[in-house]
């Protein structure tokens, strides 16, 4: 139809979708944004809920609250299952199709056991609210299934009371020092016949090193500050089974209730969708305009696609790269709307890795500075803070932390999501 605005689709109201349609906003097209969820998650602080540190409101808001202002936006709650094949159209859960010119796949990664799915029964991760609650609720509960259980059982005990985290990147290094925090400052503060040297927590990873894409001094220092919480650090070893009743490191078995994992991510389905080559983690290859190779039409970013910028280096599968990539490919789509030359090819501009391991302990690299312990929490902090969406979170958030810090204790510690086993129930 002559004069009929051009329809972005784009699906995944993360960071890299928001970017994209944000950006979109000053141009004369209609925007569809699909979610099967109706809140945007800032990530990054979701350990921290799975922690109980911060409850899931603190750290989320309602898409329809951040992009109401533009009256060509619509959000539409659904799920994308696939691509129509010979037509510019989307399949979504609800049995519905959506015409497209231009579409944005920005669906973002689950997690991955590497061929092992049935761990996934045994080993939540943390990439949603549910698994942040899921994970809160193991923790808790098995420090209250301690404490019921103080003299029946002594080994049970002991495997309440021993939690293990797989993987040393990032994440792994966070949920640990938060674990670490939580756990015997709990125990501490709340509980009568546990003390905090019956908590045991080991970190296990792979590599020979945490943190592998921090200099190798920061990693050091990551390492020590976990150390003086009371974590174990494994080093260079492997998980090679999973059960309800434990985890097996190379030969040795450990008795516990409660294992995180944090050890790596598979990609949506946008590849089946699509049909395009994926690398091993299942992210579509696409080109040096985020677009896929035979459908310039489609772009897939953030933790959906494998990126090598103009500089030949592959791009992270963090927040900041996400967002940089919603915005390119919105210029993108301008630009062709307008009859302008594209822009140059996406180059992923670096601003720094962060991490933390709880209470004045962090590390940040910006290349050519590096700073540990409280000067980089702090900069962690202010930086999270700055990030987050919407002025009631930030206000929230750093209320929340200013509480922790005075008072060493973690408010959202409920335990909520199901009901409370027969075997933590008082004793009469």
């Amino acid at each position: 139809m002559a004069g009929r605005r051009k329809h972005v689709v784009v699906v995944g109201g993360g960071f890299g979708g928001l970017a994209a349609v944000g950006r979109l906003a000053a141009e004369p097209v209609d925007v569809t944004l699909v979610d099967r969820r109706n809140y945007h998650l800032f990530q990054p602080l979701l350990y921290q809920v799975a922690t109980a540190g911060l409850s899931p409101a603190d750290i989320a808001a309602p898409i329809r609250s951040i992009v109401n202002r533009n009256p060509r936006v619509r959000v539409l709650l659904d799920e994308m299952t696939g691509v129509v094949p010979g037509a510019n159209r989307i399949a979504l859960a609800t049995d519905a199709t959506l015409d497209f010119d231009y579409l944005v796949i920005a669906t973002g990664a689950q997690h991955s056991y590497f061929g092992k799915d049935h761990w996934a029964a045994h080993a939540p991760g943390v990439k949603t609210i549910d698994d942040a609650t899921r994970v809160r609720r193991s923790i808790l509960v098995a420090m209250e299934r301690a404490e019921t259980n103080r003299q029946e059982n002594v080994a049970r005990r002991e495997a309440f009371l021993t939690f293990v985290v797989v993987g040393g990147g990032p994440t792994g290094v966070e949920i640990a020092g938060a674990v670490a925090e939580l756990t015997r400052q709990t125990v501490a503060m709340d509980f009568r016949f546990i003390t905090p040297k019956c908590v045991r927590i080991i970190l296990v990873q792979s590599a020979d090193r945490l943190l592998p894409g921090f200099p190798e001094d920061l990693s050091q220092s990551a390492k020590q500050a976990l150390e003086s919480l009371g974590v174990q650090v494994r080093l260079s070893q492997r998980v090679t089974d999973i059960d309800a009743a434990g985890v097996t490191i190379g030969e040795e078995r450990i008795e516990t209730t409660t294992v995180i994992w944090a050890a790596g991510v598979q990609a949506s389905g946008a590849g089946a969708w699509l049909g395009a080559a994926t690398d091993g983690a299942g992210r579509v290859v696409v080109g040096s305009d985020l677009s896929t190779p035979d459908r310039p039409e489609v772009f897939v970013i953030g933790d959906t696609a494998c990126v090598t910028d103009a500089a030949g280096r592959a791009v992270p599968g963090i927040a900041p790269a996400a967002k940089q990539q919603g915005h390119y490919v919105a210029e993108v789509i301008a630009a062709r709307l307008g009859g302008r030359p594209s822009p140059p090819p996406f180059r992923y501009r670096h601003q720094g890795s962060l991490a933390t391991i709880g209470r004045q302990r962090a590390v940040a690299d910006f290349g050519w500075l590096r700073l540990r312990g409280f000067p980089a929490w702090l900069l962690w902090s202010t930086a999270h803070l700055f990030f987050l969406v919407g002025f009631r979170n930030r206000i929230v958030v750093g209320a929340n932390w200013l509480w922790n810090y005075l008072t060493f204790d973690h408010g959202a510690r409920l335990i909520t999501g199901a009901d409370l086993p027969a075997a933590v129930s008082p004793m009469m």
